[in-house]
């Protein structure tokens, strides 16, 4: 029997409702980014090791765990969003194939060691906080959404640090730090292969960036086709639908 805590719900991950996972409006819920990533990253099919920086209460290795048979770790910083993701491993019978680790993605070397992953993927926080009143009043929501615990290049260093060599890494952005995740990418050895816009409908500007790199790869830069989330009239895009419940 799974326990939850304070104001803890179980909801169906997908819509064939197979898969559920623990969610706290206060503490952690996943967000469409999560999903696009997931269906966005490169994964080895039958074999493996796969990284998830950042992994909130686990959704990405969960997702991930539908598509391939390789083995995935993920890493949380928070205490209690780490016991969310164990307990969603548990929950949904996971444990041979998916793990999850406490602490901070800037000293996982002495646990992961070094150019063991052949994916890594992370959904890092967004914003950069110059001060203190620009953060969230929610401590959680703070950590998961600005760079407190960890800056973009420090997740960037992660990411070449873990991935082996020819191996992807893989991103969910904002397109105003394009230029920033460019730039760090060549500075860590990645070299940016698939890039796509994520747009809320057509005739709105992109909110949303997925972007690929390949540890030591040579530059050839694919942009991928757009891709929009809604209808003018608000509902999903066969596409997008596709993607959020599970159906591609």
């Amino acid at each position: 029997m799974i326990k939850l805590h304070d104001d803890e719900r179980i909801d169906y991950l997908l819509a064939d409702e197979s898969m559920k996972i623990i969610q706290s409006p206060t503490a952690f819920s996943f967000s469409l980014d999560a999903v696009l990533l997931a269906h966005f990253a490169y994964v080895p099919v039958k074999r493996g090791n796969i990284l998830d920086l950042c992994t909130g209460n686990g959704v990405i290795p969960l997702l991930l765990s539908k598509r391939t048979e390789a083995s995935i770790t993920g890493v949380e910083i928070q205490d209690r969003i780490f016991g969310m993701a164990v307990r969603n491993v548990e929950l949904n019978n996971l444990g041979g194939q998916v793990s999850i680790v406490h602490g901070d993605l800037k000293e996982m070397q002495p646990v992961l060691g070094q150019s063991n992953f052949d994916v890594v993927t992370c959904n890092p926080p967004y914003f950069r906080t110059p001060s203190e009143n620009e953060h969230n009043h929610n401590e959680y929501l703070t950590i998961a959404r600005h760079e407190v615990c960890c800056t973009l290049e420090d997740v960037v260093k992660a990411c070449k640090l873990h991935v082996r060599p020819g191996g992807k890494v893989s991103m969910v952005h904002r397109p105003g730090r394009l230029v920033d995740i460019i730039s760090l990418f060549r500075k860590y050895k990645l070299e940016p292969k698939r890039l796509q816009f994520v747009y809320p409908k057509i005739g709105r500007e992109a909110n949303m960036l997925l972007i690929e790199g390949a540890r030591d790869g040579k530059a050839d830069l694919k942009i991928l086709p757009p891709l929009y989330i809604y209808n003018e009239d608000g509902t999903y895009t066969e596409e997008a639908e596709a993607i959020i419940y599970g159906r591609d």
